[in-house]
């Protein structure tokens, strides 16, 4: 996994692109990933959609991947790490967090995260608007911070459409980086991609066939 990875500096803090769609912060020893999604399958069959149930299953073996890998310390949910109301994908998630009492868990709410207070806590999940440190701050929806520090969010699912030579297109998930606020690609299998538009000065790396490419 080490060898695909792309390292940027923010704020004097060094944060690893991981293929896997995710960030490994190194001053912080934290693995940063946004919108997981999880339990969106099992929403979507409940309401009679033909939806795999594997969905669920390749998101915990992608994080756990990413966990074994990098070890981290803290791993910082950008926001929508569940999908919907209360579902039993939520216990699933319950009995992962459980196997890594090691590990402090951070979700910044999100959108979908509208699951009580006592479902987040009884698996030691910490629950907070925004996570701050060292001029970096994580939170779900994108934000221009007005106190100097650099926000880091989800939320968009950011996509980048590529052409290719013979005019044939592809969109492929995406790290966002401008000047003030970067924005994760979704973390998750079973989410879709928002074509995002770049200024001059912006900094884009697509993800593709397991390796990251900066787009000029």
């Amino acid at each position: 996994m080490k060898k695909l990875e792309t390292t940027i500096s923010i704020k004097n803090n060094t944060l690893v692109l991981i293929p896997e769609k995710a960030i490994f912060w190194q001053e912080e020893k934290a693995l940063i990933v946004a919108d997981l999604h999880i339990g969106k399958a099992n929403h979507f069959r409940k309401s009679g959609l033909a939806v795999p149930e594997a969905a669920n299953k390749e998101n915990f073996e992608k994080l756990l991947s990413c966990m074994m890998a990098y070890k981290p310390e803290k791993v910082i949910f950008a926001g929508d790490l569940f999908h919907s109301a209360y579902n039993q994908a939520w216990e699933e998630v319950g009995e992962f967090l459980q196997n890594f009492k090691h590990i402090q868990f951070y979700l910044t709410i999100g959108n979908h995260d509208v699951l009580s207070l006592h479902q987040y806590e009884k698996f030691g999940l910490h629950v907070v608007e925004r996570y701050s440190k060292n001029g970096i701050e994580i939170t779900h929806h994108p934000e221009i911070l007005t106190n100097g520090n650099y926000n880091l969010a989800g939320h968009i699912h950011p996509g980048f459409r590529l052409t290719g030579k013979a005019k044939q297109t592809i969109t492929l998930p995406c790290f966002y980086f401008g000047e003030k606020n970067g924005i994760l690609p979704a973390f998750g299998i079973f989410t879709g991609l928002s074509k995002i538009e770049i200024k001059d000065n912006d900094q884009l790396y697509v993800i593709t066939n397991q390796t990251i490419l900066k787009v000029a």
